[in-house]
């Protein structure tokens, strides 16, 4: 290491070291230079000697005190907790003594005083020991209260230079600062509690001393307050105001002025004040049609009787008059109900007042208000207001709204009518009713809408005819033949019917055909259709073979309630009686089950059955019945006449030739019974 040249990165230096002080070994010790072993090295670092690798091995005989821990073995000492130190401005921060107490001001150049003791605060703030001294605020004293002395420290002693401390305070000594001396009297509780919990002893407390000019003050302000409450006078406004505040006389009034050229009977409210004895007349609504709004009539003032009389002394040129120049106002012993007062020049006749107006005559003026007074009615003569024609632009709904309103509002509709109905149209089939040829192959579908009641026809669009079909009139309302213009009536469901004849726009089409779902609806609501309109959209359908099954299962129903019939009165049914020709006495071969092929007869199950399990005896042991003898015979009222011939068996007990039987033999009209030909 000592032959490698001196470059960087060939020793084993701190490069990053900031200082580079060398730490000082010598020292002089009563004048003798001393040599010591540096405590420190280069630049303040520990010396690799006070490193643990440097202490000797416990088997060499060393000390290993270094290398043992105490707490490995006893663990951690307990230290108590040490309380946060607090400053003493924390400590005592917004914590205030607080002293009573007086001192004595000269009032020179004062008939009625010489002194005047005022009465203040003095505040001790603990957090800095400062002082300020504070006077309580009193009403009308005539002199600036408040802060007296601003907040600091006060000397004690100006030689001294000492200061005002809380040992120093305490009742009945006299404190001076800025030329007052200031008396204390007394103290609050928590300042003595501090006090004597600090060793301090509190002197006895003292009454504060009266001061002569307030005193004279409250016995002049007792006597006149005696002087009002117990002997009011009349004129006293205040009382008045205080007592009678909110309480306000109601009446009913009319201003009649029917006797003069353009004049009415209009109604008014006159309010009458208690507080201050003013009057107010208010307009109603009813009076503000055709007229300028103004909301009072006469606004809160007084009212004089007699509004003409004026003093000698008083100036024509000046219009408005104090109290000294009306001789009467009104008051309200001349608000009767019947009495007529002069507003004015007006005159207002008093109809009724409520009840706090009667309760207030009848309990303090003693008097009792007669009952309303009723006044002849006037028939109100309304002018009528006729609605204008119909122009014909737009409908005639739109036209109407105009002018009932400058600014049209859309007609109202039948929400309930459109939500139930939506999406809900009756469909027709339609011809042109027209004396022109080429206008007879032309169809149409009408759509009656009933949600709104509007009504769109389509054409049908036929090859090589020339015309070109689609869209004829657009969804609509179509008015009906004859209707009022300015109060139209517009086709409805009621008059679609097969046969009927709509006119829409000089154009007349009659309605030849109709869906099912026209008839469905017309079930659903038989109330809405005539019989005539139902009948002949049933024709129709039936024509059309799109009513089969309700016909089927009307069948089936009427059939139901026969056989219920029958079985409850227990009579035969009429087929079973016309079949017992059939009944042959052979037990040797067995029928077959008769209907091997779907029946639709009316005749029952058990009845079948029981033909079927009877024997025949006959050379051909399988009849079979058509459907169609069955239900002729069924249907048949002739009871003479059979509607299928029985078979008939000899008296005389021989088998029946060929010729008898009811397919070889001779047959009576159309009604036969048929045979297999395996027979």
């Amino acid at each position: 290491m000592e032959g490698l040249p001196n470059l960087p990165g060939n020793d084993f230096a701190n490069r990053l070291r900031q200082k580079h002080h060398i730490p000082q070994s010598f020292k002089y010790i009563n004048g003798y230079p001393v040599p010591f072993r540096p405590e420190f090295g280069l630049g303040g670092e520990r010396l690799n000697e006070d490193s643990i690798q440097f202490c000797p091995e416990p088997s060499g005989g060393g000390n290993s005190t270094v290398l043992y821990d105490p707490i490995l073995t006893y663990g951690r000492v307990r230290h108590l907790p040490v309380k946060p130190y607090r400053p003493h401005f924390v400590l005592y921060d917004q914590k205030t003594l607080k002293f009573n107490a007086f001192f004595r001001q000269s009032v020179p150049e004062s008939a009625s005083e010489t002194f005047r003791i005022r009465y203040v605060n003095i505040l001790y703030f603990l957090e800095d020991d400062t002082l300020t001294v504070l006077e309580p605020t009193i009403e009308n004293c005539g002199y600036p209260q408040g802060r007296l002395v601003r907040r600091g420290k006060k000397l004690k002693d100006a030689n001294k230079e000492e200061f005002y401390t809380w040992k120093d305070l305490n009742i009945g000594i006299d404190i001076e600062m800025h030329g007052y001396v200031f008396h204390i009297t007394d103290c609050d509780a928590y300042t003595k509690e501090y006090l004597l919990s600090n060793g301090i002893e509190l002197n006895e407390v003292e009454l504060l001393p009266p001061d002569p000019a307030m005193n004279e003050r409250s016995i002049s302000q007792r006597q006149s307050f005696r002087h009002n409450k117990m002997f009011p006078v009349p004129d006293d406004k205040l009382r008045k105001y205080l007592e009678y505040q909110g309480k306000v006389l109601h009446f009913d009034c009319v201003l009649d002025e029917r006797d003069r050229e353009g004049g009415e009977l209009m109604t008014y409210k006159l309010f009458y004040y208690l507080e201050d004895d003013t009057v107010s007349i208010k307009e109603l609504k009813e009076n503000q049609e055709g007229r300028d709004y103004f909301p009072m009539l006469l606004r809160k003032q007084k009212l004089p009787k007699n509004w003409k009389e004026n003093p000698v002394t008083h100036p024509s040129i000046f219009l408005e008059k104090s109290d000294a120049e009306v001789s009467e106002y009104y008051s309200p012993k001349d608000l009767v109900v019947g009495t007529t007062i002069f507003v004015y020049g007006r005159k207002f006749l008093l109809l009724d007042c409520d009840g706090f107006t009667r309760c207030y005559y009848e309990k303090a003026l003693k008097i009792l208000q007669p009952d309303r007074v009723r006044l002849d009615s006037v028939s109100k003569y309304t002018p009528r207001l006729e609605l204008p024609s119909y122009l014909g632009l737009g409908t005639p709904e739109d036209s109407l709204a105009s002018y009932h309103s400058l600014v049209p509002k859309s007609p109202k509709k039948d929400v309930i009518t459109y939500l139930v109905n939506v999406n809900k149209c009756l469909r027709y089939g339609c011809v042109l009713d027209t004396a022109h040829p080429e206008d007879k192959i032309r169809r149409f579908v009408l759509s009656l809408s009933l949600a709104d009641g509007t009504i769109g026809i389509m054409e049908s669009s036929i090859d090589n005819s020339g015309i070109r079909g689609g869209r004829f009139l657009s969804p609509r309302k179509i008015w009906l033949p004859g209707c009022n213009p300015d109060m139209p009536e517009y086709y409805t469901a009621k008059d679609c019917y097969i046969g009927a004849t709509i006119m829409v726009f000089a154009h007349r089409f009659k309605i030849v055909s109709a869906d099912l779902y026209v008839y469905r609806y017309m079930q659903a609501h038989p109330e809405m259709f005539s019989t005539l309109a139902i009948d002949s959209v049933r024709s129709y359908l039936l024509a059309e073979g799109h009513l089969n099954e309700d016909i089927q299962q009307a069948t089936d129903e009427e059939y139901r309630k026969l056989e219920l019939t029958a079985a409850a009165n227990g009579e035969q049914d009429e087929v079973q009686k016309r079949l017992t020709g059939f009944e042959i006495d052979d037990h040797k071969s067995p029928s077959p089950i008769i209907g091997a092929s779907p029946c639709r007869s009316p005749v029952a199950r058990q009845s079948l059955e029981r033909i079927t399990n009877e024997s025949i005896d006959h050379p051909c042991p399988h009849p079979i019945i058509p459907d169609e003898e069955l239900r002729k015979a069924y249907h048949t009222n002739e009871p003479g006449d059979l509607a299928i011939q029985s078979y008939r068996l000899p008296s005389d007990g021989q088998s029946p030739s060929p010729s008898t039987s009811p397919k070889h033999g001779t047959r009576k009209g159309p009604k036969t019974v048929h045979f297999q030909d395996e027979c």
